[in-house]
């Protein structure tokens, strides 16, 4: 029997964000810096999309060169978003990692009244108000010597890059799909890390090459194609619903795979993280045919 449409897209972003649900564990079973993975990762996540472009025969080039240089500012910030990302999850936990980046919705909400000319709503207001009270809870001190609450720290930076990116794709996503569109971040991310890479990063061991082929392959190219092709077929609205599953997905798989721990505070506080950007998206007036290409 033949799946619809839409029942086809549904299954592909269910697929896409349990894929993406696993990004955050390679950044514990990965022994090399924040950089050195992102760097690999978008090397592979480069070359995969840009054969996907080939074999789809999609257009490559850019309409204009002021485009190119917008790209180069958009890779820039995605080296910072997966930065500050990894970071997260190796100076803390998983847990922290996932659920402070996760917050970029509620940043979201707030950019974009200021880039498309929209009022700031109640509703905004109190979801940011929740998600705060959230990170609050999760964090033990608000002194940086401590490790739980730099992860907060960098995985609320991760959050608020990611909600610039949000933006910024938003502008874009009428002139490219959302293929080109992480291709060339992928692309100008993988330019501008290259010299941080080479002269500071130890020698990578064959077991490392395995796992980063694995990230940039199947839970970055191919994750990202799944979520783009599914919503081209369901509400915007209803992928980002299913996005927020990420976080579940990677506190989960590090439960049973990496055996962390959850305290009180992390459910509580991460539980409250997810009801206010669920409330935050079903509240949203964005319409968007693509409304997350970053994970």
């Amino acid at each position: 029997m033949l799946l619809n449409k839409r029942t086809l897209a549904l299954i592909q972003v269910h697929l896409a964000v349990f894929l993406f649900g696993f990004s955050a564990l390679f950044g514990k079973i990965l022994s090399l810096t924040p950089i050195t993975i992102v760097f690999y990762r978008v090397v592979i996540a480069t070359l995969t999309l840009g054969t996907i472009i080939f074999l789809l025969k999609q257009k490559l080039k850019l309409i204009s060169k002021r485009d190119y240089f917008f790209m180069f500012i958009l890779g820039s910030i995605f080296s910072i978003h997966w930065i500050t990302f990894f970071k997260s999850v190796q100076v803390s936990t998983v847990a922290i990692g996932v659920l402070t980046f996760s917050t970029y919705p509620i940043f979201v909400t707030f950019l974009e009244p200021y880039f498309f000319k929209e009022k700031i709503r109640q509703k905004d207001i109190i979801s940011a108000a929740l998600a705060f009270s959230g990170i609050v809870l999760v964090i033990p001190s608000f002194e940086l010597s401590n490790n739980i609450t730099q992860g907060a720290f960098w995985g609320v930076i991760s959050g608020l890059t990611g909600a610039f990116l949000t933006i910024f794709n938003k502008m874009l996503v009428k002139k490219y799909s959302g293929i080109q569109l992480a291709f060339y971040q992928c692309l100008f991310a993988s330019i501008l890390l290259f010299p941080f890479v080479f002269s500071s990063s130890p020698a990578l061991k064959s077991n490392d090459f395995f796992l980063l082929i694995l990230l940039g392959v199947i839970f970055t190219a191919l994750s990202h194609v799944l979520y783009i092709n599914s919503v081209l077929h369901i509400k915007a609205q209803l992928a980002s619903i299913i996005t927020c599953l990420e976080p579940v997905y990677g506190i989960v798989f590090a439960i049973i795979l990496l055996k962390e721990t959850l305290g009180i505070r992390t459910i509580v506080g991460g539980a409250i993280i997810l009801g206010s950007i669920i409330f935050a998206t079903l509240k949203s007036r964005n319409k968007t045919k693509i409304s997350n290409i970053l994970n």
